[in-house]
């Protein structure tokens, strides 16, 4: 199973270049690795809840076989393994060091190029994340979840690998709470951006 940024990913150079005078500035904010935890999961389940039925079919097939009560045992044991190593492989996130950036404090400084992920704006120390990288924007009631694009597998992985490496990617995503912005209007034009970005739906308001 694929791990974030093992072939590159979203983590940019450590020095990136100060946000224009127009651009967006932030306060402080954390990723906070329960709440990355409980969205990543919830998103990944959401979308892959059948995977879990393919080692409990595999499991129990030869119960047609030779009918027997432990084919169930080994297919719930199978589906129970699944489980915990597409879990692990979520919450294992918030422990490796090149995802280490995403979950320390830092503010945000945003513009027509970039998201600059600022722990010190001064000394220009924090990453770049590219427009290009979001895939799509989810409004949720507390703030904006910006999750970033799969991204291809390396050229050297071909056929099931590939497909592996595709399908069971861990999603990655940058938290922007309401609570961060210094004004409204900053809100409003941060949203703004998203929809002339196309990566937030015209009709949704902001409350």
């Amino acid at each position: 199973m694929q791990q974030p940024n093992q072939r590159g990913g979203y983590r940019q150079q450590q020095q990136v270049q100060a946000g224009s005078p127009l651009a967006i500035r932030t306060k402080k904010h954390q990723l906070d690795s329960n709440l990355y935890t409980r969205v990543a999961m919830g998103h990944v389940w959401r979308k892959e809840w059948w995977f879990a039925l393919i080692p409990f079919v595999v499991g129990v097939l030869p119960a047609a076989i030779w009918p027997s009560w432990w084919w169930l045992v080994s297919g719930l044991v199978l589906t129970l393994l699944y489980v915990l190593l597409r879990s692990s492989q979520i919450t294992a996130v918030t422990q490796m060091e090149q995802t280490k950036p995403l979950f320390e404090r830092m503010s945000y400084v945003i513009d027509q190029r970039q998201i600059g992920l600022m722990q010190n704006e001064k000394e220009g120390k924090g990453m770049g994340v590219n427009w290009e990288m979001i895939g799509h924007v989810k409004r949720e009631p507390d703030g904006y979840l910006l999750w970033f694009r799969n991204q291809d597998p390396p050229a050297e992985l071909t056929g099931w690998r590939a497909w592996v490496a595709r399908t069971f990617e861990t999603p990655m995503f940058l938290h922007v709470p309401f609570k961060v912005f210094n004004s409204p209007n900053d809100q409003k034009l941060f949203e703004s951006m998203l929809r002339r970005k196309n990566l937030l739906p015209a009709e949704e308001k902001a409350s």
